[in-house]
Parts: structure tokens; C-alpha cells; sequence
């Protein structure tokens, strides 16, 4: 006799069986959706970080990439994509014949005097003076991001090695944009520049995957070419066919287009920015309504990308919280995670494949690591999400709060970590409430025990704090190559899982047998 089919995927009810709060407050009360299929799957790379070309707008700037604590910093949020992208993409003139300049000659004589991935302690007296530099450099990138001034840059195959490196030993793959606005009489794109890095980056042997331009909708307004939707196409069919001329890169992987807004003027596409960085406030960062915006962009987005190609694979190339290089002393604070937590929670609950960090390191206030290789709060964020999160996106709801301000998403929890197994579930939660919320778990999972690991800021600057805590733990490097323990802290069966006002957190349900994990 062959066995009864699966049960159909169910949103079990919680049973009204609970004990009052202290406070006399109900608990906000889950629903889930753990058996059946779930309700879709990301990528394994889902989280990823780019690094924006205007790093090399002074190629020796790029050398930073050498420092150690920095590639640990990379290292633990791996594995993923490394874009190396953005406006500056297309203003980037490569030179396989240029001299490099005595600091270059000394990092590469470095890297020829030590293993790829080694520590390079000389390194030291040359990125003390870059650092020292770095702050009327990253004066200068952004004045020319906000005057929409551009000019080409020379970058060298030292630029290209560094790069490739801090890609390679931090356990990811390299992304690389090359430079569309080279233009044959103003229209067909001219490869010759394209063909000179990619027969240097064959002869290293780099495996490496391309990209063509960077938001080509905008090549008018900062170049004055105009590229049609169909010249686009077959420029895209040129880089293929150049590839296909290397063995190496016979079969690598083409992205694009990046582009940044789908009709008009009416909406961000890729880059989804919710806000302009020069004028966002605190008040935006913990709003439902801005949070939204992004799930409506999305949502158009995904409609026009599966009636033009469906089953396309949809990745957000280069994305934040807020455009112009972030919102000074917000987004790099621990108010910035409302915005970056949802929208990984929404981003993947919609469809899309990979999200990529704009940026990890560089110029602005977005930065996961600040010019000091200090990990800010969006960073402990982003590793707690790599560490907990698996692939595979749950059903969740609940009922006896806004949904809007208190906002749960559900995934299968990551197995690669070592204290969970297939069938635990990882729930992270955002309390936009100005007070503490309740969570109850299902009556089904009341006898289960769950991990928490709940991010507050630290200091008495509050929300707008650069340093967190997780369990009340301050989180900070131990030494430049090793990060903290991510000490959960375990709640018993039956424990109600209390949120304060304007805080997020991860809870690991274990041993919560969900079909859909399994």
C-alpha cells in the first residue's frame, strides 16, 4: 500500500492557550508555515558586498584592500559575489603599459615577495600614509559623486591584482564592470579597452565574471551618449562573443543589465535606494511607509522582468539605505538595520535572488567597515544574518499587531552553522514600536527551545549609536584577525519572545521539525 501523500502546506493558527503577559499585554501571535514546500529559495551567495570604482579613482587607494584585519572583516561574511561596480565603472581606462607609481612598485614587490593570501607586515609604513590621506581622497570622490563631475581614471594591472586577491582570499567571486561608455563614432561600443584587461587578466589566469556599464539609463545625463535598449543588446552580444574567444572565460558568467530605473523617472530599479542621503533623517529609517516603498518598487520590477524574460534571475546590484553615499550619521549607525534587515527579509520573501551591499569598504557613510577597519553595526548585522539565515523563505504572519511595525520574516535556518541541523527555523523581527512588543510562538512549538540573539545599540548616543551589542555583549574585533563568538542566548519552552521599542533580533527554533527544511 503506498504511503499517504504530504500534508498540504498549512498556516497553523496559534491556539489561544497562552499565560498573560506581566504587563498585561497580549503577545503579538505568530502564524508559520512549516509544512510543505516553502515558499521560495535565494541564492547561497544571497548576501553579498560590492566595492565601488571610485575607490580606484586614485588607484593606490586600492592597495588598502591589502590590510589584514580588513580581508578577516571580508573572510567571515563570506561566501558571495564581490561586484567591483558603479558610476565610476564606465570612466575607468585601463593601461597594461603604464609605470606604476613608486608606492605601486613597492605593493607589488610586496605581493612577488609573499604568498597571495599572506600577511604583508611591511605594508605598514605605506598604509599609514594612504590612511592618513584617505579623508580629503574620500572628500573628493564624493564632491565629484554630488557635482555629477566624471573623468577617466588609468588603473594598472597592480589595481586589477590587488583586487583580485582581496576577492580570492576572502572567499568570494569577483564581479568586474567594464567600462561601457568607450563608443565607435558615439554608438557601437568600442572593446579594444576591454580586450587589453581581459587578455591581462587570462594571462593571470583570474577567474573572474563580467559585467557591461553601470546604469546605462543614465549614460545621458552623465556622459551625454544616448544607448538604446537595442544597441545595449547587441553590446552585450559583442562582450559575449570577445569572451568566447578565451578559454578561461568561455563560460563565464555575463551580468546586466544594471539598470537603474524601469520606465521614465517613476522608479528605481536595481540600485532601490529608499532614500536621498543628503536629506534623510532619523524619522525615515523607522518608518513602515518608507520601508514599503521598497516592496511596491520590487514588485514592479519583478512584474516587467516576467512578462519580458521570464524565470530571469532578478539581483539588487548595488543597494543601501540611502543614496549620495549614505546618510551622514545615520547610515552608519545602528538606526541604519531597520532599513538593511527589511530589506533583506523583503527582498528575499519577493523573489530576489542576491542582494549586493553597496558598499563594504569605501568612500560615504553606507560602509559596512569605516576608513578605521572598524566593523560598523550594519556589519554584525550582516554576519548574524549570513551565520543564521539559510536559503530557503518560510511563510510567517501574525495577528495582534501591526504588521507594518512589527515586521517578521522566516527562513529555514543556515546548517552550515554548527549548532543547528535541517528542520530549524530562524525568525528576525523589527520592533518599530516605540515600546517593547511580544512575540508567542505557535502552540505547536511552545516545547521547543529557541536561541536568541537580539542587537541593541550601545552608548548613550542610543539608535544613533556606531557600536551594538548583541545579548547585551558589546561586539568588537578581538585583534585584527579575530572576530567575537555570536553567543546566543537560549529561552526556554514556552518563553514569550519580547522585543524593545526600536530594536531587531534573531530567534533559532530548534528542533522545529519544519517539513519545508528538511
Amino acid at each position: 500500500m503506498p504511503p499517504p501523500p504530504p500534508p498540504p502546506l498549512l498556516l497553523l493558527p496559534l491556539l489561544l492557550l497562552l499565560p498573560p503577559l506581566a504587563e498585561g499585554r497580549r503577545a503579538a501571535m505568530l502564524r508559520m508555515g512549516l509544512r510543505g514546500s516553502p515558499r521560495g529559495e535565494v541564492s547561497p551567495a544571497f548576501l553579498s558586498l560590492t566595492l565601488d570604482a571610485s575607490l580606484a579613482r586614485d588607484p593606490r587607494y586600492v592597495a588598502l584592500l591589502s590590510n589584514p584585519k580588513l580581508r578577516a572583516l571580508a573572510t567571515a561574511l563570506s561566501p558571495g559575489f564581490l561586484r567591483f561596480g558603479g558610476t565610476e565603472t564606465d570612466f575607468l581606462i585601463f593601461d597594461p603599459n603604464k609605470d606604476s607609481t613608486l608606492e605601486e612598485k613597492f605593493l607589488w614587490e610586496l605581493q612577488a615577495q609573499q604568498e597571495a593570501c599572506g600577511s604583508r607586515p611591511a605594508f605598514a609604513a605605506v598604509e599609514k600614509l594612504l590612511l592618513a590621506q584617505w579623508p580629503s581622497q574620500e572628500k573628493l570622490i564624493l564632491a565629484e559623486h554630488n557635482w555629477k563631475k566624471h573623468k577617466n581614471t588609468t588603473i594598472t594591472r597592480n589595481t586589477l591584482d590587488i583586487l583580485y586577491s582581496f576577492a580570492k582570499c576572502s572567499g568570494f567571486h569577483l564581479i568586474f564592470g567594464l567600462n561601457a561608455l568607450l563608443r565607435k563614432d558615439g554608438l557601437q561600443w568600442d572593446s579594444s579597452n576591454a580586450r587589453a584587461l581581459l587578455d591581462y587578466c587570462a594571462s593571470q589566469r583570474y577567474n573572474i565574471s563580467w559585467e557591461l556599464g553601470n546604469e546605462p539609463n543614465s549614460f545621458r545625463k552623465k556622459s551625454g551618449i544616448y544607448i538604446d535598449g537595442f544597441q545595449l543588446g547587441q553590446d552585450f552580444i559583442h562582450l559575449r562573443q570577445l569572451l568566447s574567444n578565451y578559454t578561461l572565460y568561455r563560460n563565464a558568467k555575463l551580468y546586466g543589465p544594471d539598470v537603474g530605473q524601469p520606465r521614465k523617472h517613476t522608479q528605481r530599479l536595481l540600485r532601490s535606494y529608499y532614500v536621498n542621503g543628503r536629506s534623510a533623517t532619523r524619522e525615515d529609517f523607522l518608518s513602515p511607509e518608507v520601508l514599503d516603498t521598497f516592496a511596491t518598487a520590487v514588485r514592479k520590477v519583478l512584474e516587467i522582468v516576467g512578462g519580458t524574460v521570464p524565470n530571469k534571475k532578478v539581483w539588487l546590484g548595488e543597494t543601501s539605505s540611502a543614496y549620495g553615499g549614505g546618510a551622514p550619521r545615520l547610515s552608519n549607525t545602528y538606526v541604519a538595520g531597520f532599513m538593511w534587515l527589511d530589506k533583506l527579509g523583503l527582498s528575499a520573501r519577493q523573489g530576489i535572488d542576491v542582494v549586493m551591499r553597496q558598499v563594504f569598504f569605501g568612500a560615504g557613510t553606507y560602509h559596512l567597515v569605516d576608513a578605521n577597519f572598524e566593523p560598523l553595526p550594519d556589519y554584525w548585522l550582516s554576519l548574524l544574518y549570513k551565520k543564521l539565515v539559510g536559503t530557503k523563505v518560510l511563510q510567517v504572519s501574525l495577528a495582534g499587531a501591526d504588521e507594518r511595525k512589527l515586521r517578521v520574516y522566516l527562513h529555514c535556518t543556515n546548517t552550515l552553522h554548527p549548532k543547528y541541523r535541517e528542520g530549524d527555523v530562524t525568525l528576525f523581527a523589527l520592533n518599530l514600536y516605540n515600546i517593547t512588543q511580544h512575540l508567542q510562538l505557535p502552540n505547536y512549538l511552545l516545547s521547543k527551545h529557541v536561541d536568541q540573539y537580539l542587537l541593541l545599540p550601545h552608548g548613550k548616543e542610543n539608535i544613533l549609536s556606531r557600536s551594538i551589542e548583541l545579548n547585551g555583549h558589546v561586539l568588537r574585533m578581538v585583534d585584527n584577525k579575530m572576530l567575537p563568538e555570536l553567543t546566543e542566548k537560549p529561552l526556554g519552552p514556552g518563553s514569550v519572545l519580547g522585543l524593545p521599542a526600536f530594536s531587531y533580533s534573531f530567534y533559532v527554533i530548534k528542533n522545529a521539525k519544519a517539513i519545508a527544511c528538511i
